[in-house]
């Protein structure tokens, strides 16, 4: 099953993002009030530079970690692990098993093609299109 379905079948094609000159209290509440677990960063021409968690600002924010003003292009994680449209769900599984912490997985994966953000597969998705 994971084998024969690509990403391009499970991912949601609207992804909501934010700019690295975006402050940080703004960025997590664009978090919960579209209850998702990331933010892809993409700069003017729509590039994606960074990738912001829920997790971590908020834990961020709630230790008191961040000085007024705080953008998210000081905090974003720079190195951003993504798949393609055409990779199928196992490559997916597999990505978020092997660059998750030590506590878990990556959550959500975004999806380039061409280097191009095209959309983002979460980990619900994936288990929404397992069959049983």
């Amino acid at each position: 099953m994971l084998q024969r379905l690509k990403v391009k079948d499970v991912m949601s094609q609207t992804v909501i993002t934010v700019p690295p000159t975006e402050d940080v209290v703004f960025a997590f509440e664009k978090l919960m009030k579209h209850k998702i677990s990331s933010l892809p960063v993409v700069d003017d021409g729509g590039k994606l530079v960074g990738i912001v968690t829920a997790t971590d600002l908020g834990h961020n924010l709630i230790l008191d970690k961040y000085e007024l003003g705080t953008t998210v292009e000081e905090v974003m994680v720079n190195q951003v692990i993504y798949v393609s449209p055409e990779d199928n769900l196992a490559t997916a599984v597999r990505k978020m098993h092997e660059y998750g912490s030590d506590e878990g997985i990556i959550n959500q994966l975004v999806v380039l093609d061409n280097h191009k953000l095209v959309g983002i597969v979460s980990d619900g998705d994936i288990i929404s299109s397992i069959e049983l």
